[in-house]
């Protein structure tokens, strides 16, 4: 099964279903890594007066989830810390770590605990260089309403971008998410601008937002930190800050 680009940016990206290899040879599933509410933890951390969240973490996972889930969001004032440091920490595959994770999270769902947490909005980042069916997941169990493309103005990110539109159309035919737009994730090439607003006139769609290429983002994720965490008075913060306010607008409804 293939998703064709149309005009210009014809072409075809196969299906595949493993997104890498770890050191152990091991692939990390694409099944792995979306179709969660990571996000839903993200700030635990500042809202740990939820009983029954803290309760549910407790006990309704076991011991190696819960070292994850709190190693991984950062739980009891702890520095956040990503699947590969945590590998790293634990002496397993990121796989593995990724498994647990996501499994840890749907326990949470299950017991209640989205139900406390109540986040307005959820957002999910699907790798958009394999358009492999992954990006469709919360589509399809219908936790998504609007996708975003991120691409930038280099030809094989618009060639991405392409095909992941077609597919979002074909989607929507059943009912599943519509395409919000694109964002422009600029990284300088000639005539970057032009040739997405093409993109963006070819897929019927709209740039809903840019975002500049910055050494700010560099050097806040060294920090293991947001750009707004570690320069909330930047210039690239407050172009975050405008893309998430042009984001919600795409929404239509105030909130994806």
């Amino acid at each position: 099964m293939y998703f064709r680009s149309r005009k210009k940016l014809q072409g075809e990206v196969s299906l595949s279903d493993s997104i890498e290899t770890d050191q152990d040879g091991n692939d990390l599933m694409l099944m792995d890594v979306v179709g969660v509410d990571d996000t839903m933890l993200s700030d635990l951390q500042d809202r740990e007066d939820s009983v029954l969240v803290r309760r549910l973490v407790r006990e309704c996972l076991t011991d190696r989830e819960r070292e994850i889930v709190t190693l991984r969001y950062g739980l009891g004032g702890r520095m956040p810390r990503t699947q590969r440091e945590i590998a790293k920490k634990l002496g397993i595959s990121r796989s593995y770590v990724s498994r647990i994770e996501k499994r840890a999270l749907e326990k949470l769902e299950e017991k209640g605990a989205y139900e406390t947490f109540r986040p307005d909005v959820v957002v999910y980042d699907v790798l958009g260089d394999v358009v492999c069916g992954g990006f469709s997941m919360p589509m399809r169990a219908g936790y998504a309403d609007r996708v975003f493309i991120v691409t930038s103005g280099e030809n094989m990110a618009l060639h991405a971008a392409a095909n992941i539109a077609m597919a979002v159309e074909n989607f929507r035919g059943r009912g599943y998410a519509s395409l919000g737009g694109l964002i422009l994730n600029r990284r300088n090439v000639k005539n970057e601008e032009e040739k997405v607003v093409e993109l963006a006139g070819d897929i019927s769609s709209q740039i809903v937002g840019s975002l500049s290429l910055s050494d700010t983002v560099h050097q806040a994720a060294e920090s293991s930190k947001t750009v707004l965490e570690a320069f909330p008075d930047s210039p690239m913060a407050a172009e975050y800050r405008a893309l998430a306010e042009n984001v919600l607008r795409a929404c239509a409804v105030g909130v994806c």
